[in-house]
């Protein structure tokens, strides 16, 4: 398929200088399909010595790695041929791609990485917290991809972050012998936080009634004290608290 030199047989964009990670996602897709990835990016991309008892599987291998070359080239724009035309491999065409074009957006990345060491949870939920920690840890392997950020370095920073009061319980569940996923973790971690917030709604209706029952103790013993010194009801305005006028 030809659209106007943008594209080539195989359905997909030439590679030029704006469409690298599309174009490499693409390209070892068919690459693995066709039986070529190894001579290109996998465990075989060095020829075999070239000796008498080597001489089937280098012819093999050298197959392989034509055709695969051959796809590459066709692939790209010519005004990137000046850039390969001294490479003797598949490999070698392929690094060479990955060391010109897939530049790192170097500003963006250490904005998110400052953004990241500087997390915590202050107000947010466990499960805001776990989704805003994992998100940017998800763009940052996307522009690292070779410093890719694990699971089990996600929920380092994650605790890091953590309110104090979820340090105890984190630290007792550290010691189980089966350790949990980072899905598991942040399961376990929501239970606990809605637990707590049960726990403080008991607290604050004890509270409450405590008060109450206070109140009403307040109220009798005024009422008693009314009661005993004589003022069973108010005074009247007007009347004398005597109330021994003479006529």
């Amino acid at each position: 398929m030809d659209l106007g030199g943008r594209a080539n047989r195989l359905g997909m964009e030439l590679l030029n200088q704006s469409n690298y990670k599309v174009w490499k996602t693409c390209m070892e897709s068919y690459l693995v399909g066709d039986d070529l990835w190894e001579v290109v990016n996998g465990s075989n991309t060095s020829p075999p010595a070239d000796a008498p008892k080597n001489s089937n599987a280098l012819k093999k291998w050298k197959q392989i790695n034509a055709k695969a070359e051959f796809i590459l080239k066709r692939s790209i724009f010519p005004n990137l041929f000046d850039h390969i035309i001294r490479c003797k491999s598949a490999y070698e065409i392929w690094r060479t791609f990955d060391r010109l074009l897939n530049k790192k957006d170097e500003a963006r990345l250490h904005i998110l990485e400052n953004e990241l060491a500087n997390t915590a949870q202050g107000n947010p939920s466990i499960a805001e917290y776990f989704l805003n920690v994992k998100n940017l840890c998800s763009e940052i392997s996307l522009l690292n991809s070779d410093d890719a950020i694990s699971e089990v370095r996600i929920r380092r920073i994650i605790i890091h972050g953590l309110k104090a009061e979820y340090i105890l319980f984190v630290t007792s569940i550290q010691g189980w012998i089966q350790q949990l996923s980072l899905e598991e973790f942040e399961n376990l971690l929501s239970s606990h936080e809605l637990l707590d917030k049960q726990m403080a709604g008991v607290s604050i209706k004890e509270g409450e009634g405590n008060a109450l029952v206070t109140d009403k103790r307040n109220f009798k013993g005024k009422l008693h004290f009314r009661l005993s010194s004589g003022s069973s009801s108010p005074v009247k305005k007007g009347e004398s608290s005597c109330n021994n006028k003479k006529p």
